[in-house]
């Protein structure tokens, strides 16, 4: 009887996956623009107290193309604060008929190795169905346990374009008076409260969402898509506790783990006073120790237990001459503190490309630590992780962006440096001679400021001959082309710079037929990009980066020619931007100028199509030639 029973049951469960796994029980809406169609999407989050909870999840994706096979793969990571107590997954096909149960043989454990560690503890989870029967669904289930609480999961349905919502869920459970902490963006409403007991359930839900379609530089997924993200309130990580309620109690928690990890070796004190002590200002002294820890360390990634929020001691970065961001930060304003100078701890998200910054919602937001300090009417940040970045320069990486500092009282909300078009400069000045035969000898200096620096300074510094090579003989937009000679020179600065020069020869560069001679008078830029014209685009278009670029063009053409036809002068200036380009001809020389302004942004969609037509106007002014003939 036993086994008639299980035997029924098992059957029963298939009818109903099998209903319920359906392809063609999907609606057409939420069909229309989708790759994939998340069926069914659930967290469990259980709060158990300060420093424990679980995580029970179940996510169900119905796959209808190649374009989203990505998600028949899952993966999952844990490490000392994080157990997996179960993971599995089932592969059905269009039907909803079961084709496949994972065995525990099937997935793959594996230290997750991010390039630049020499120790983590992490590891990871990892399976994927390779199945091309489209469509066809798939569905993982996950319990963790976690010891130490650093933060919760977000709840993001949508997860990107191409994505439609059938059914989603977040759950909290906590106990009655542990305050629960959220930040909702574009999901209306408040989540169901219910309690029973000492225990009070949170469920936030959301139905039928349609896929939304990809647009190119739109805004951050949170500002368009229905998100919550969660924070603790009391939580303790290793016996250290905190209160992350306000950035004030966060930053006091943090405070614990640097606080008494500033002792410097006593040759390390002695040498820094030999550096210092007979330097007058501040900044010098900055500047000098600055080089000094360059000089003297070198990033290495250390990833072990609560190493991912507390830095190792001053004195093992003295000692290994090594550190990850946080050890290599500390041991800086160690260095500092011992020439009587403040610095600060600074938590912030390094990456081109940070997520906003939730200043009203106090919760680890970063991933990456520098140091500033404070000196009068100024500071100087510093990045730490690099032998060869200019102090006080942050770039792409860290620049324009909020951050936070770390002291006894507590967190500070701060900004970090941004750079306008004047900063991020590229002066271009070509000195370039055609002869009879079309080829194209120039040479090509170049000076390049803040931001349009970061890619010449990794040239210096961190790629091979080799490398350089190939990307020198692949950055211009010609044809055929071979790079002579090459030459680079920086000053450093809060503002740092890189001048250029390149001797470079183009065979065939302007075409001859017959008598006539076609030039292309820009010579070396790619130009501005086209845009597609899209009138039912949606979203913002974001621009990150301001530029400027002036480029000066001295073209000497063969003797014997003469100009049939020349580009008329264009110059536009809209709220997009600014150009402009001129052309003359004295004797046998082009002499041609060209200014592109750009500034950073947002421009609003319904005016999208107006930025598409002042690209358009660059692009078609950077195409012009001057068409030669040859005189009798």
């Amino acid at each position: 009887m036993k086994l008639f029973f299980f035997i029924l049951v098992a059957y029963i469960s298939s009818v109903v996956k099998a209903q319920e796994y359906n392809t063609l029980f999907i609606p057409d809406s939420l069909l229309k623009g989708a790759d994939v169609v998340k069926r069914y999407e659930e967290y469990v989050l259980t709060i158990k107290s300060p420093a424990k909870y679980t995580v029970k999840e179940r996510h169900v994706y119905t796959i209808l193309n190649d374009g989203a096979k990505e998600y028949a793969k899952y993966v999952t990571y844990y490490d000392k604060f994080c157990n997996i107590n179960a993971v599995s997954g089932t592969l059905y096909n269009m039907f909803g008929k079961h084709v496949k149960t994972l065995k525990k043989k099937d997935w793959q454990d594996l230290s997750v190795y991010d390039g630049v560690s020499l120790m983590s503890d992490r590891r990871k989870k990892v399976n994927e169905f390779f199945y091309n029967d489209y469509p066809y669904t798939v569905e993982y289930e996950e319990e963790d346990e976690f010891d130490g609480i650093q933060g919760f999961p977000q709840w993001n349905p949508a997860g990107g374009p191409n994505l439609s919502v059938q059914y989603s869920r977040f759950i909290i459970v906590a106990p009655s008076d542990y305050q629960i902490r959220y930040k909702q963006f574009n999901f209306s409403g408040l989540p169901e409260i219910n309690q029973e007991g000492n225990t009070k359930t949170y469920t936030w839900e959301i139905k039928n969402l349609p896929a939304i379609r990809g647009e190119d530089n739109a805004p951050y997924y949170r500002e368009i898509l229905p998100t919550v993200f969660f924070a603790p309130s009391q939580f303790e990580v290793e016996g250290f506790k905190g209160d992350m309620t306000t950035w004030e109690g966060y930053g006091k928690f943090m405070y614990q783990l640097i606080k008494g990890r500033d002792v410097l070796p006593d040759d390390v004190k002695k040498k820094v006073h030999e550096l210092t002590d007979n330097l007058i200002t501040a900044k010098e002294k900055i500047y000098t120790l600055y080089d000094f820890m360059q000089k003297n360390t070198h990033y290495i990634s250390i990833q072990l237990g609560i190493g991912g929020w507390q830095p190792f001691e001053a004195s093992y970065v003295a000692t290994k001459k090594y550190g990850d961001c946080k050890a290599l930060s500390n041991y800086m304003i160690a260095l500092l503190k011992e020439a009587d100078i403040q610095a600060k701890y600074v938590e912030i998200f390094g990456g081109n490309d940070p997520p906003p910054f939730m200043d009203d919602f106090s919760c680890s937001q970063s991933n990456h630590v520098i140091c500033c300090v404070p000196v009068k009417n100024d500071t100087v940040w510093l990045e730490c992780t690099s032998q060869t970045v200019s102090p006080g320069y942050m770039g792409k990486f860290t620049g324009n962006r909020k951050a936070l500092i770390i002291d006894e009282s507590g967190g500070h909300v701060v900004n970090t440096p941004s750079y306008s078009s004047k900063d991020n400069l590229q002066i271009r000045k070509t000195e370039a001679t055609i002869n009879t035969e079309g080829i194209l000898d120039a040479d090509i200096k170049t000076h390049y400021t803040g931001i349009q620096q970061d890619l010449p300074h990794a040239l210096i510094y961190e790629v091979s001959p080799e490398e350089r090579e190939k990307y020198l003989n692949d950055m211009f937009n010609l044809p055929t082309y071979k790079v002579e000679k090459s030459n680079y020179t920086e000053t450093k600065g809060v503002i740092p710079a890189v001048d250029e020069e390149l001797h470079m020869q183009s065979p065939g560069y302007a075409n001859i037929t017959g008598k006539r001679l076609f030039v292309a008078p820009y010579l070396f830029g790619r130009g501005t990009d086209k845009l597609i014209p899209d009138s039912s685009r949606k979203y913002e278009y974001v621009i990150k980066n301001a530029f400027t670029d002036i480029d000066t063009i001295v073209l000497k053409i063969p003797s014997g020619y003469k100009p049939e036809s020349i580009p008329k002068d264009v110059s536009l200036s809209t709220k997009f931007g600014k150009y402009s380009a001129s052309l003359k001809i004295i004797d046998d020389k082009i002499i041609y100028y060209r200014l592109r302004e750009q500034q950073s942004g947002r421009i609003p969609a319904k005016e999208f199509n107006d930025l598409v037509k002042f690209y358009e106007q660059i692009y078609k002014a950077d195409q012009a030639r001057v068409v030669l003939v040859k005189a009798e």
